[in-house]
């Protein structure tokens, strides 16, 4: 799971930029003023990226970069209402690594969240948590849960069949093809197997197993599975 962390005092701009986030399969960490974003200055390299407002009620955004890049070289995204080029360029020689002007469209947040983590390196490691809606699936423990309660433990090939749907998301898989990947050809089960493995996580994921957001069957086909 990639970390993120976004200081924006706007409580209505953090929560929806939380959300996309997440939906995106990121970790955030909310902050809401500068003064509290400050205890997090030696807890940097905790972090894959810091996505931080200018203007803040306490202690600005340019005060907060400087004091950042003093301890760690974790990317700075900074969005802010000042946005001309003389802001942009103060942020930069600052020290931080992209800057975006508000109101921002969320299509290029998240496009350039995704461009600073390729340049740095920081998203290319394989994830070791998966999030689906307000749970988590942890792939080293296998277990899945809701805050710090744990709801339950999968099995590997309830993982495998999970992490199978994160790197085909949005596609339609057939139950045959689910089947030789995540069975493999020599060890061939009916395909009502898979609808007996979905019908388990919309037990566990969905709030509705009856209205499905994340596990949808295709008819004649077998299944997609979306974050949106």
């Amino acid at each position: 799971m990639y970390n993120i962390l976004l200081i924006e005092d706007e409580e209505t701009l953090n929560e929806v930029v939380t959300m996309n986030l997440q939906l995106e399969g990121y970790r955030v960490e909310q902050v809401y003023k500068g003064s509290d974003a400050l205890s997090y200055r030696d807890k940097l390299d905790d972090f894959d990226l810091v996505i931080l407002d200018v203007m803040l009620p306490d202690i600005s955004g340019w005060e907060l970069c400087e004091k950042f890049k003093e301890k760690s070289t974790t990317p700075i995204l900074f969005v802010s209402a000042k946005g001309t080029s003389s802001d942009k360029i103060k942020g930069l020689k600052l020290g931080a690594d992209d800057y975006l002007a508000k109101p921002f469209d969320l299509e290029e947040l998240l496009l350039r969240v995704q461009v600073l983590g390729n340049r740095k390196g920081a998203f290319g490691k394989k994830p070791t948590t998966l999030l689906i809606g307000d749970k988590e699936v942890n792939l080293s423990t296998f277990e899945v849960t809701h805050g710090k309660n744990v709801l339950a433990t999968l099995s590997k090939r309830e993982v495998d069949l999970l992490e199978l749907f994160f790197e085909h998301e949005g596609e339609v898989l057939s139950r045959e093809t689910i089947l030789d990947i995540v069975w493999g050809v020599d060890k061939y089960p009916t395909t009502r197997t898979i609808d007996n493995y979905i019908l388990q996580f919309r037990k566990l994921f969905e709030h509705d197993a009856r209205a499905p957001k994340y596990f949808h069957s295709i008819r004649g086909v077998g299944y997609k599975f979306t974050l949106r």
